[in-house]
């Protein structure tokens, strides 16, 4: 058994590992070796009836207060509901509350904490992400782990910092084992942002990576094509000068990309200062 070999400190370690690659509920209350019972299987298949029977799973009724997978399903609102919602916030902190409160969204059932927005809403720039990862989910905050670390250094080098820029995602709730959201969980999610942006109002929008990419800009062209080009983006009453640049996770698996987005960036601090 683990519990023979494992120290408590190397068990919990081991949770933490299943819980960051999405494993966060067991399929039974007793665990199977599958190892014994393959090396138990006759060398021989045989005929049907030669077969050792196999366990039969049969549906059980879940502990109270277990979490279940079905769940994730039946608690989609629609995108309506969602926008009607975030409609009545007047405020960030409102739309923040609001959010928080909001049961429409399966991703909340397994996140850590929400992801809102990090840096100054009163920027005017905003910088817009996919979903949340390990560490943001754990700290609350967007672009917190190694690509959020690669993103503060690609600030910086054209003045920037998160005093200056405001950051945020366009789900706010982890996705399991960093799975990239549906196409529902987006959708339901999308009215907040919408609203956030609204509210931030700002003069310049960046996404990062493709995803955030093809859903802001309603498009199915490749982010490789999309980058670096900039065109007029209306929320709500808003308008503003938005673009595409790469995601900092992609570029830590391709450095070569990062000749590309410091292009980006110097075309970031040129519309900054010409607003």
């Amino acid at each position: 058994m683990v519990s023979d070999t494992l120290t408590r400190d190397e068990m919990i370690a081991l949770l933490d590992w299943y819980r960051a690659a999405g494993v966060d509920m067991a399929v039974s209350e007793q665990p199977v070796d599958r190892f014994v019972q393959s090396a138990q299987l006759p060398k021989s298949v045989g005929s049907a009836a030669q077969k050792p029977a196999m366990p039969q799973l049969r549906p059980q009724a879940p502990a109270q207060g277990a979490p279940q997978v079905a769940a994730t399903e039946s608690r989609e609102a629609s995108p309506q509901m969602a926008q009607e919602l975030a409609a009545k916030a007047q405020t960030l902190d409102e739309l923040k509350e609001l959010l928080a409160g909001f049961e429409g969204c399966g991703l909340k059932l397994r996140a850590t904490n929400l992801v809102f927005a990090d840096g100054n809403p009163q920027a005017d720039i905003m910088f817009v992400g996919e979903a949340p990862g390990r560490d943001e989910d754990l700290q609350g905050k967007p672009f917190v782990g190694r690509s959020g670390q690669l993103l503060d250094r690609m600030l910086a080098a054209i003045g920037l910092d998160r005093t200056r820029v405001y950051i945020a995602n366009t789900v706010p709730w982890r996705p399991p084992g960093n799975r990239t959201p549906t196409p529902a969980e987006t959708s339901v999610c999308l009215p907040f942002l919408y609203r956030q942006i609204e509210l931030v109002a700002p003069k310049v929008l960046v996404t990062l990576g493709g995803a955030a990419s093809s859903t802001l800009f309603e498009t199915t062209t490749g982010i490789t094509r999309l980058r670096g080009q900039w065109r007029e983006l209306t929320i709500a009453d808003h308008t503003m000068q938005a673009m595409a640049t790469l995601h900092p996770a992609f570029l830590l698996r391709q450095p070569a990309a990062k000749k590309l987005v410091w292009q980006d960036l110097l075309s970031i601090r040129a519309a900054l200062d010409a607003v």
